[in-house]
């Protein structure tokens, strides 16, 4: 079986409790699952490798950050 993660993140445990009460309507229910998946992603997305890549701007050419592969 594979890793997995507990996120614990406040956010969305508070976006958890208001999907989880009785009176939740659909379209809260949408927000919040949709809300729910940008805050994951943005946790899981926490440790990715990146890599230095030069990139010319309008000015001149910058070192910058790039997701590695």
């Amino acid at each position: 079986m594979g890793k997995f993660e507990v996120l614990d993140h406040p956010l969305i445990q508070h976006k958890l409790t208001i999907i989880r009460e009785k009176n939740c309507g659909t379209k809260v229910f949408r927000e919040m699952v949709n809300e729910i998946s940008t805050l994951m992603a943005y946790e899981v997305s926490r440790d990715m490798p990146l890599k230095d890549i030069e990139i010319e701007t309008h000015d001149c050419q910058v070192n910058a950050k790039n997701v590695g592969r």
